[in-house]
């Protein structure tokens, strides 16, 4: 499992569709991507933004992808996850089906994701009109236990992708590329 974290605007969604893409290239393994606003649409619509709400969802995330895992695919996550005992929680329920972890903290600055934030929402939390707002008037607890540490201002998304597809090669969970282009 592929498990990005950062603020909101951070680029987690642009390098998940990116890895997505490659490691469908390049693995025999279905590859399943769980972003953070599609699974709050579909499997999460009725919860809200509280702490009790918000680790709710990330256990969904976490239960869903260790179930992708167990059974042999990639799962690739996207959400905000703000708190590190959350992402250790996921961490944990992977360990337990066998699978492998790699957390991704992109750590993209608080001003950045404010320049590219296309919805306003920012803009809102700091007047008071959006509450608990991750990283304004809630807390991101970034992580201490990150596989890979990523700033989408200066590395592209594909630069990144790139970076995890090295990672996940190092640590066998992937053949390297060399190896695939010889069992072509």
């Amino acid at each position: 499992m592929v498990f990005l974290t950062g603020l909101s605007g951070s680029g987690k969604s642009t390098i998940a569709q990116t890895l997505l893409v490659k490691l469908v290239e390049r693995s025999s393994r279905s590859v399943t991507l769980l972003d953070g606003d599609v699974v709050r649409k579909y499997l999460s619509s009725e919860l809200g933004f509280s702490k009790e709400h918000r680790d709710l969802n990330i256990r969904r995330i976490g239960y869903v992808a260790s179930e992708v895992a167990r059974h042999g695919g990639i799962a690739i996550c996207a959400p905000i996850a703000p708190y590190d005992a959350l992402r250790k929680e996921v961490r944990a329920m992977t360990a337990q089906q066998r699978a492998g972890f790699t957390l991704v903290h992109v750590a993209t600055s608080i001003e950045v994701c404010e320049e590219r934030d296309r919805k306003g929402l920012y803009a809102k939390a700091r007047a008071g009109l959006i509450a608990g707002f991750t990283g304004i008037s809630d807390p991101y607890e970034p992580p201490d236990d990150a596989e890979l540490v990523v700033d989408t201002a200066t590395t592209s998304a594909e630069g990144v992708a790139d970076l995890i597809l090295g990672h996940l090669e190092t640590e066998g969970y992937l053949r390297t590329a060399a190896a695939v282009e010889l069992a072509s």
